[in-house]
């Protein structure tokens, strides 16, 4: 009973309910949306850096992560990468040579990390292939159909993934080809160290030239086959430097990681949340700052409610002495004053959460292109065009939030109603209507 009474008390007061419950709804709706624009931020670069960067587990000798010298390989590397494929929660793996030293053109020159790859299985592994323009893409781009124009026009302007490469194909990333001035077929040469610790020098010739989200990386990495890495450096064919895995869910990272060091107890294995500390760090402090703004919020609207129920209480002064007198007791009242104030916290929370997950899938398909205003997203890795995403975990969550604000909202008001004197408020009342 005492539920029926709460509800239809709300209703009495149709302007004032509606009022509060709109107040609540369009800040739960900025707090979700804003939330859902933060984790969708996070989790496509999370994405952007397993899928372009570093994949979802790396496997390295300790002393390769000290210091970046050739003579730190994995030896043995095929059996090694055979034995992981094995592993059913394993997608792809690929091996790498992982060298530093100098890219030089005639003009200039600036420090890289040089990465020797078996580009067939790197596709498994890594989206840097997807990111070069192609004359295919290109073509597709611009609405070319004719093969001759194609191939006349626009197939030595593109690059390719050593796609039919001669001798010393290198691909390289945007950024860098700006910092080098080169372009499509350009000439660069590589410095760096042989096996034996002499210096030696190789040329190369631009094939490909990639753009991936993160400027960062792609003016500092380039890509060469193994074996004219191997061909240059002295390297034996069957060591690396590095053996990057792709797993089917980089949710069972941990997992994988465990099986794989007890298995090669000789070298260290690392998770994507290990290689990059600072994505993993993002992600633990993405998960709690999502609450906090919310609760930031509802504290803010847990105020007005406060204030709003507060004014009913003392509007309702010789209603709620007459309930008394008659008989009803003060837990009795306190439940009412605390149902009210939940149905109002709840009402508008239930608009805030539909409104803002139809207004989030709208805008997870469109996206939200920021490149006019914050072009500079893509030096710190992160797109400038933002997809929101928030799981349904989040909505239950700030539905116990909601809940929590309603009753917390609810004691000052209520602990007034309480204190009221049935006797007093029944004199009030019968004074009010001898004089009226």
């Amino acid at each position: 009973m005492i539920w029926s009474i709460a509800w239809k008390n709300v209703w009495r007061s149709k302007l004032r309910s509606l009022v509060v419950m709109t107040a609540v709804t369009l800040g739960l709706f900025a707090g979700i949306f804003s939330s859902a624009l933060m984790n969708g931020m996070m989790e496509q670069r999370i994405k952007a850096a397993i899928s372009n960067e570093i994949s979802s587990i790396q496997l390295h000798k300790p002393k390769y992560l000290e210091n970046k010298e050739i003579q730190f390989c994995i030896n043995n590397a095929d059996s090694v990468v055979a034995n992981i494929e094995k592993n059913p929660e394993v997608k792809a793996v690929s091996k790498r040579i992982k060298l530093t030293g100098m890219a030089k053109t005639a003009r200039t020159g600036t420090g890289i990390i040089i990465y020797g790859i078996d580009p067939e299985k790197e596709k498994n592994v890594t989206a840097i292939y997807s990111k070069i323009c192609d004359s295919t893409s290109l073509a597709e781009k611009r609405h070319i159909t004719d093969p001759s124009v194609i191939h006349n026009y626009l197939k030595d302007s593109c690059g390719t993934y050593f796609e039919n490469a001669r001798s010393n194909p290198i691909v390289i990333g945007q950024k860098l080809a700006k910092k080098l001035k080169v372009r499509i077929r350009s000439k660069i040469v590589i410095s760096l160290q042989r096996v034996d610790g002499t210096p030696t020098e190789g040329a190369f010739r631009v094939i490909g030239i990639y753009k991936t989200n993160n400027t960062m990386f792609d003016e500092i990495n380039i890509f060469v086959r193994s074996k004219d890495l191997e061909n240059l450096t002295g390297l034996d064919s069957t060591k690396a430097h590095e053996i990057a895995i792709l797993l089917n869910d980089n949710e069972k990272c941990k997992e994988v990681e465990k099986t794989l060091q007890s298995a090669y107890p000789l070298l260290n294995v690392m998770t994507w949340q290990e290689i990059q500390p600072d994505l993993g760090m993002m992600t633990e402090y993405m998960n709690v700052m999502l609450y906090v703004f919310i609760i930031i919020i509802l504290l803010a609207l847990g105020f007005g409610i406060v204030n709003t129920m507060l004014m009913v209480v003392l509007e309702r002064i010789k209603e709620l002495g007459m309930l008394m007198a008659v008989g009803m007791n003060r837990s009795r009242v306190f439940k009412m004053i605390m149902l009210e104030t939940i149905f109002l916290s709840i009402c508008g929370a239930i608009l805030g959460m539909i409104i803002s997950s139809i207004v989030i899938d709208y805008v997870a398909d469109k996206g939200i292109d920021l490149t006019k205003w914050v072009g500079g997203l893509e030096a710190i890795g992160y797109e400038a065009v933002l997809y929101p995403s928030i799981n349904l975990t989040f909505y239950f969550g700030v539905a116990i939030l909601v809940v929590l604000t309603g009753i917390l909202a609810s004691i000052y008001p209520a602990i007034k109603a309480l204190r009221l004197n049935p006797a007093e408020a029944v004199n009030c009342y019968i004074v009010k209507l001898l004089y009226c």
